[in-house]
């Protein structure tokens, strides 16, 4: 009897859990409908598509997944495998960071103690993660700090900026005899540009306020973002690659590492396509507009996603403590570092490419 084509897909027959079950035998015999499924093809777009040569991978980070230790035990390592090129941030997930590299603790908690009394303890609490309130003390200290050093003086991008910042964090991982800590530390090393969409909304932002008002004048440029992002995709596609974008959550993150591909279209004038890969870790819906312009389809209309390329994108409807560090660990499992592009250290040849092709277009 000749079968329906919607009976092709490989037949549902996992092997057993046992004791010697690995990541990988897990995700690939487990995971097989709902959002395991969607997260097992996560999975494997990222390591089998994603992490080609060719590709430059973008992240982005929303939600408190630093404070967690996703920076630790899963983001850095992947820096560090040349597994990520270039990240977008909030701004909190970055303070948040440099707890860690500061030598500062964070510690389990409980979702359900009284916030009163946390208070009148001095503890405070980001869901079950409790810290003591000097830490945001000792923070904002250091970052002060930093800011007053004359090379912050003038006006640059968030990654410039972050690229400074991670310059003092090193060094005082190492003089606190830490190592890889900290993002914004491994980011200095690694050569991976950190961008911040909205550079005032963060603790950090704050402190940068108010190091204004004592006549400070480091000014962050939100378009010295818009653009070099832009250069960064541009760059990746004409150099004969692929542009890649691997979504932690939404928010304002996700929105300007997508809006790379409208700037270069719709507002330069650029002849391009859209992304080529698109793997987004998220709990929202389109239908309530906390999704809305990001589900791969509707990104399409927008020119964020190249349409020949829906194949390779991927939503996973689930946490991101959850799944970043199993995608993480699969990767790892699967395949070899890549070497570093250090994409920091060419923001001003990407900006010359850009320009140029900008110059050329009818839009100017």
């Amino acid at each position: 009897m000749s079968k329906s084509k919607y009976l092709h897909g490989k037949r549902i027959a996992p092997t057993p859990i046992n004791p010697q079950t690995t990541i990988v035998e897990l995700i690939e015999s487990s995971f097989q409908a709902y959002n395991a499924a969607r997260l097992r093809e996560g999975a494997q777009l990222f390591t089998d598509r994603m992490l080609a040569d060719d590709v430059t991978i973008g992240m982005t980070l929303t939600g408190a997944l630093t404070p967690a230790g996703l920076g630790i035990s899963a983001i850095i390592p992947l820096m560090e495998a040349g597994f990520v090129d270039w990240i977008i941030s909030t701004g909190a997930n970055l303070y948040h960071d440099a707890h860690f590299g500061l030598g500062l603790a964070m510690h389990r908690g409980s979702h359900q103690i009284d916030d009163v009394t946390l208070r009148e303890e001095g503890v405070v609490r980001i869901y079950d993660i409790f810290f003591d309130y000097e830490v945001l003390l000792s923070t904002d200290a250091f970052f002060r700090e930093i800011i007053r050093a004359e090379e912050f003086q003038r006006e640059m991008s968030t990654a410039e900026f972050h690229y400074l910042c991670g310059k003092y964090i090193a060094e005082r991982e190492r003089v606190l005899g830490l190592s890889n800590q900290s993002l914004l530390s491994a980011a200095y090393k690694y050569g991976v540009p950190i961008y911040t969409s909205s550079p005032g909304d963060s603790s950090i932002g704050m402190n940068v306020a108010a190091m204004e008002l004592q006549g400070g004048k480091l000014r962050l440029n939100p378009s010295a973002d818009v653009n070099e992002t832009a250069a960064i995709v541009l760059a990746a596609k004409r150099g004969g690659g692929k542009s890649a974008i691997f979504i932690c959550g939404g928010g304002s993150p996700k929105n300007f590492a997508l809006q790379t591909e409208p700037q270069i279209q719709e507002v330069l004038g650029i002849d391009e396509k859209g992304h080529d890969y698109f793997l987004q870790l998220t709990d929202a819906r389109p239908d309530t507009g906390g999704l809305s312009g990001a589900t791969p389809a509707e990104a399409v209309s927008w020119g964020k996603i190249d349409p020949d390329k829906l194949p390779g994108t991927v939503v996973c409807y689930l946490d991101t403590t959850v799944a970043l560090p199993l995608i993480t660990a699969y990767g790892m499992a699967k395949h070899q570092p890549r070497p570093l592009k250090r994409l920091y250290d060419r923001r001003g040849e990407f900006m010359d490419r850009l320009k140029s092709e900008y110059a050329n277009s009818e839009r100017k």
